[in-house]
């Protein structure tokens, strides 16, 4: 008799040993903003000055750690790659933005964040634009999510409006969705109409996933790439007119109102204390001029990156800095804030060890495990600096403070110039990096490219995959 009842508290012990290390895991929500410049949430100083207040952003700021010096990479899709992989799109073929059509996207032989996560026991969902892959093998259900519903890319839903489109007889963008191990399907058209209207219905689905996983016993991933700010700017009919400030005073008042009933869903479910919400964008603003549009009645209105120069597609702060804030009740200390330099590839290792995932070991991998400088830990940041991308070219690098320049844009449509000797920032005095101090500051450049040298040494061993490559991948014998 004693040794059965000690045989049953022994199985009982290790029972409620794996629920609480089940429990120990949290819940994420990454909130992933499209071209959302650094300057628009009040708490980097926009809110009010922008036409509207951001509460629900500034609550998760002031609820967890805020990040000034966040980087990302310069272009859509090779910044979801990188943030999605913990690797430099270079790496995957993922290095610009996809204009040929085809195939383009992830092989199924990269890991991703999603994938991770999986294999640590969660449930995974993936909402909004996802643009790493548009056919069959490269929907975000080949990727490790086990649902998804969302878009290639925003731009498209103008085409149809545009002149020559209906006779050049191409297929017009749709809305996909998809569960793991089917195919994916026609949600519905993704046109003008249904641009404004799309975020709402990603955020519907975002509180219905919630509310469902919350009653389950695994943790939950929830991707929500949210549509918003990439032109075209049409706000949802709830929220037009609303700030009496304009589009994209109504756009920030939308986008905030969201990421507020996404929070709430969590607090109203009972799974907010153990809930990582990551709040950040993409890219820097976007590049178009201020009403530069053929197409009425969407003229382009441009975003703000605060005191940083450049849109998206340059190699200046105001493409690769964007807002970031983390919250993780009494474990990520709140009302925190840095300037230390964090790239969106360090989410990766970092969320694995909040999970209890593993980082692969097999390939190149750019990501740093930020888990103890988040938790307040330590004071800084286990990286230093970031390569500075545009396409395929090495265009300098990043050194905490500083910035060393080979190459520079300052728009999208402006020419690319190059230097005979690097150019050199500070970008604490100088924020709009127009100041070269390369003499007397020499020396910056002598500690700032030892990194580039052992960043582009690695591509010996591990050879980026090209753009288009097929499945099944199979990388090359070192």
């Amino acid at each position: 008799m004693k040794t059965r009842i000690a045989w049953m508290s022994a199985a009982l012990a290790v029972c409620l040993g794996s629920a609480a290390m089940a429990q120990d895991k949290p819940n994420i929500v990454f909130i992933f903003l499209d071209n959302f410049g650094w300057g628009e949430p009040g708490f980097n100083g926009g809110g009010i000055i922008r036409g509207t207040p951001t509460p629900a952003m500034d609550a998760l700021a002031a609820d967890g750690l805020r990040l000034t010096n966040f980087n990302v990479e310069s272009q859509c899709t090779p910044s979801r790659a990188a943030t999605m992989t913990g690797r430099y799109g270079i790496r995957s073929g993922n290095h610009t933005v996809p204009l040929g059509g085809g195939v383009y996207g992830l092989v199924q032989w990269e890991i991703t964040m999603a994938e991770m996560l999986k294999d640590a026991g969660y449930d995974t969902a993936m909402l909004g634009k996802w643009h790493l892959g548009w056919t069959e093998g490269r929907f975000p259900t080949n990727q490790g999510f086990d649902e998804f519903y969302g878009v290639e890319t925003t731009d498209v839903t103008v085409w149809r409006t545009l002149t020559g489109f209906a006779e050049a007889e191409m297929e017009a963008p749709s809305v996909m969705q998809g569960v793991a191990g089917e195919p994916a399907t026609v949600a519905r058209d993704y046109d003008l109409e249904y641009r404004g209207v799309i975020d709402g219905d990603l955020t519907d689905k975002a509180i219905d996933f919630i509310n469902r996983k919350s009653q389950e016993e695994n943790p939950f991933f929830l991707y929500l790439a949210y549509t918003n700010t990439h032109y075209p700017n049409i706000p949802h009919p709830e929220f037009d007119g609303a700030t009496g400030n304009g589009v994209w005073a109504d756009i920030l008042h939308q986008t905030d109102t969201y990421v507020g009933r996404v929070v709430e869903a969590l607090e109203s479910a009972g799974v907010s204390d153990n809930t990582v919400v990551i709040f950040t964008a993409d890219n820097g603003p976007e590049a178009l001029p201020v009403g530069s549009s053929n197409v009425s009645p969407t003229p382009a209105v441009q975003g703000t990156a605060g005191p940083w120069r450049g849109t998206l597609f340059t190699s200046l702060e105001g493409s690769m800095r964007v807002p970031f804030a983390i919250k993780w009740p009494d474990r990520i200390p709140a009302g925190s804030a840095s300037n230390e330099v964090v790239h969106s590839m360090d989410l990766f290792p970092t969320l694995a060890a909040f999970a209890g995932g593993a980082v692969p070991q097999d390939r190149a991998f750019d990501g740093i495990d930020q888990s103890a400088f988040f938790l307040g830990e330590q004071d800084h940041s286990n990286r230093e600096g970031v390569i500075v991308y545009m396409g395929e070219q090495v265009f300098g690098v990043k050194w905490q403070d500083w910035k060393v320049l080979f190459k520079e844009n300052a728009t999208v449509f402006s020419p690319t110039e190059a230097f005979d000797t690097p150019r050199i920032y500070n970008l604490l005095n100088d924020p709009g990096e127009r100041d070269n101090v390369l003499f007397p500051y020499t020396w910056v450049a002598e500690k700032a490219l030892p990194q580039l040298g052992e960043h582009l040494a690695t591509f010996e061993q591990y050879p980026p995959i090209a753009p288009g490559t097929p499945d099944p991948y199979t990388p090359p014998e070192n």
